[in-house]
């Protein structure tokens, strides 16, 4: 034990050494430096410091004995060869530290992976009653009642769309499937989906198509647009919303154009972010801030980039700007 005591402590004896050699020089070379006199320290020094390191062994044995101890309990061939007993008990706590957080992350990742499948069948389950409610709605003969409650069925869709479409994202990459989308028939899909909300506000819609297709995924770029339109219809009043297709720089746009109540300057760099809604209309509780993030987070998978223009008070302008065909083969080959 104490073999390995004077190891550890080998730096510091031979730090001391070589302190009481270099006072025996300077005496040497300095005749007004009596020589006995600094034996004489020297003697004394080598006194007082062997006394420290048996006063400091006999306070540090305890953990000599709990090293030793720990070495004979573990299986020490998986543990890299270290300089000392001390760091072989750093690295062997530090590895079942790694272990323990090894598992506890297998374990989290586990339970969201349930909590994600779990909120995925519930969305799904709900969706039949939901299918239910939409048909007892149609066959209501008040047109007041029933443009109410398609209204409010409808935002309930909406929501749970969101829903859906935001535990699937992570895993967007394995759903990709690129191939020629007609903008005609998605967006009248989607514009018939809104058809009573658009009729209760006044609501119309200018299409002009000029580009009848684009190379994407039609559900997820179907659901960017639902947003676009979705934000449209709600922030716009008995007005007409413009959508056109065109060709710019070589690619494909397609532009969602509104005159409602517009985005303030200051919030148009921050419209993308998770949870942000407005500082105009801080007040409005209906809005959730995750559309457009949504919107944000599935365009960058497609390779679209988005360009938004608008003026406070006189509307709004987004325009999806599809990447080049080349570029799909990128996304082809995940």
């Amino acid at each position: 034990m104490i073999r390995t005591y004077l190891l550890e402590r080998s730096s510091w004896i031979l730090l001391f050494s070589g302190l009481q050699v270099l006072a025996l020089l300077v005496a040497l070379v300095d005749t007004t430096i009596p020589v006995t006199s600094m034996l004489y320290y020297v003697f004394l020094s080598i006194i007082i410091f062997i006394i420290f390191l048996f006063v400091r062994y006999r306070k540090e044995t305890p953990f000599y004995v709990a090293i030793d101890q720990r070495e004979h309990d573990l299986d020490l061939t998986t543990i890299p060869e270290s300089d000392s007993p001390f760091e072989r008990i750093i690295e062997t706590n530090v590895s079942d530290q790694m272990e323990h957080l090894k598992q506890e992350l297998a374990h989290n990742q586990g339970y969201l992976e349930q909590e994600k499948d779990e909120l995925l069948s519930w969305i799904h389950e709900v969706k039949t009653p939901l299918t239910a409610m939409r048909l007892i709605i149609d066959r209501l003969d008040d047109y007041k009642l029933k443009s109410q409650l398609t209204y409010e069925w409808l935002r309930i869709h909406l929501l749970l769309d969101q829903q859906l479409h935001q535990k699937r994202i992570p895993f967007i990459e394995n759903d990709l499937y690129i191939e020629e989308v007609e903008l005609e028939a998605l967006l009248f899909n989607e514009i018939k989906s809104l058809k009573s909300w658009c009729m209760q506000k006044g609501i119309g819609f200018d299409i002009d198509l000029e580009v009848e297709s684009v190379l994407s995924d039609s559900k997820w770029l179907a659901f960017i647009v639902r947003q676009l339109l979705t934000n449209a219809v709600k922030y716009s009043d008995a007005t007409d919303i413009a959508i056109t297709s065109f060709t710019k720089d070589g690619r494909s746009c397609l532009q969602v154009k509104d005159q409602g109540r517009g985005i303030d300057p200051r919030d148009i760099s921050r419209i993308f972010e998770k949870g942000f809604t407005s500082t105009t209309q801080h007040q409005d509780s209906a809005a959730t801030g995750m559309g457009l993030y949504l919107t944000d987070r599935i365009r960058k998978a497609l390779k679209i980039h988005i360009k938004v223009d608008s003026e406070l008070g006189a509307g709004t302008t987004f325009t999806l700007i599809f990447p080049e065909q080349n570029e799909f083969t990128k996304i082809r080959s995940m």
